[in-house]
């Protein structure tokens, strides 16, 4: 059974190494289907790996080798919620290969797209009804590149 909505990410021909990158990776994750070309396209030829259905944290995702025509952009990113700081760390080591992108938990990876890796205190923190409490997280979480657990928990103590 497939999703009625799907994630569709859009590769210059490596879609086929990205999805096995990312279900190699992630928990609750597994290619579904690959589909050939049936005959030539702009990208590629037939017979070439044209579409990679898959799985990723149990949520549908689609890999289309597009060819160069179209970039991943920071304007969408996939933000993974982290329970404790080894989490961010993990998935911050696997998926930063751009640091010149890195800012407030947001990485650029190998295939160029964006990710936000998130510790789940985060959200909590700049939700708080002590406004002065959530302004020091924010202004503290504006300082880093990787979000730091101790440190954001720091900024709300004051």
């Amino acid at each position: 059974m497939w999703d009625k909505l799907t994630t569709c990410l859009w590769f210059d021909r490596n879609g086929e190494d990205g999805a096995n990158f990312y279900v190699d990776l992630f928990p609750n994750s597994r290619i579904d289907r690959v589909t050939y070309g049936p005959c030539d396209w702009p990208a590629g030829s037939e017979g070439d790996v044209l579409i990679i259905d898959f799985t990723m944290f149990g949520r549908s995702f689609q890999a289309l080798n597009g060819g160069p025509f179209a970039q991943f952009n920071q304007a969408v990113s996939l933000s993974i919620s982290c329970e404790q700081q080894d989490e961010v760390d993990r998935y911050w080591t696997a998926l930063s290969a751009h640091p010149d992108a890195e800012q407030c938990g947001w990485v650029k990876d190998r295939f160029g797209l964006f990710w936000q890796i998130v510790p789940e205190i985060l959200p909590k923190l700049l939700a708080d009804s002590d406004r002065a409490k959530a302004k020091r997280v924010m202004q503290a979480m504006m300082e880093m590149k990787k979000l730091d657990v101790a440190a954001l928990e720091k900024a709300a103590a004051g």
